[in-house]
Order: C-alpha cells, then structure tokens, then sequence
C-alpha cells in the first residue's frame, strides 16, 4: 500500500522577535530575512512530509502586504499543500503582531517547490497528501495548476538564461 500523509503532519511554525538587525533604516524587517525565514520553515516542512532531504526548487514570487515593525513578533506557519510524484508544494503564512496592542497582520503568504533526494543525489518519490479541510482541499485541488505554471514558468528563465550565457561580462 503506498504511504499517505495529512497536511498537519508536515505543520512547522516559527515565531520570532523582530531586532534592530532585522530591520531597514525605516525600521521594518529585512525581505531578505523574511524570505529567509520562510525557505527554513518550508524546507523543515517538506522533510517532515517525505522524511528525506530536500532542496528548494523553487519560490513562488512574495508579495509582501504588510510590513513587520521592529518590536513585533512574526510568526510563519508551514505545512505541504500538494505533491507529485517527487516533488511537494508547501504554503507558508507569515503573520506579523504588535506584541504591545495585540493587532495582528498577515503580511505574506509565499507557495515554494520542493524536490526529495536520496541517498545518491537523485530524485525519490514522496508520499502522497490527503487533505482533510476544506481549506486543505482547495489548496491541494489548485495545487497541480500552480504546479504547470512553475513548469511554464522555469522553461522560460531557462531560454533566457541559455540567450544571456555564462560569459563573463568584463
């Protein structure tokens, strides 16, 4: 029987306080250390759904909606949405809070890709997800279109990257 799996049982949450390094000279978080942030949480995630390492293939474009104050705690939640054969899709919520008045914000939701490798560097099936809320059963039930888009998506950085080479410019 192959194995099946939920989305809870890949759920990683990461809850920071936002520091003076975090921030930018306007005081808010850093996008770099929030994408940062949100690579680590994704990348525990798919290792906890195919228990095997994995690497990012990809990061779906974060658009951040609001920003992250020095002072607040950020939050961001994780959990695999959809898997293909290999590869697993993971969504990760990131919620920042104003720990002085309680007034929470999501401040961006992020869709990477990720790949299970084996032992030898090569690909390795994962196991499949079974959603159980409805949430979970969009997610998973969209899943496959966001998935065409990225295969789109790196067909194109790849024909662009093949006109500009590897040369060096100087």
């Amino acid at each position: 029987m192959e194995e099946t799996k939920h989305n809870r049982d890949s759920l990683v949450i990461k809850t920071s306080i936002v520091l003076p390094p975090d921030t930018n000279n306007l005081g808010t978080m850093f996008g770099g250390k929030l994408m940062a942030y949100i690579d680590d949480v994704a990348a525990i995630s798919a290792m906890r759904h195919s228990r095997t390492n994995s690497v990012t293939a990809s990061m779906d474009s974060v658009d951040f909606l609001h920003p992250i104050y020095e002072g607040n705690s950020v939050c961001l939640e994780g959990f695999v949405t959809y898997t293909g054969r290999t590869s697993m899709e993971v969504m990760v919520r990131v919620i920042a809070e104003d720990l002085l008045t309680g007034e929470r914000n999501i401040c961006a939701i992020s869709f990477l890709t990720f790949v299970a490798i084996d032992g030898n560097g090569k690909p390795t099936p994962v196991p499949k997800l079974v959603p159980q809320t409805d949430m979970q059963k969009n997610l998973f039930e969209t899943g496959k279109h966001r998935a065409e888009i990225r295969k789109k998506r790196r067909k194109d950085t790849e024909l662009i990257a093949s006109t500009f080479g590897a040369d060096l410019p100087w």
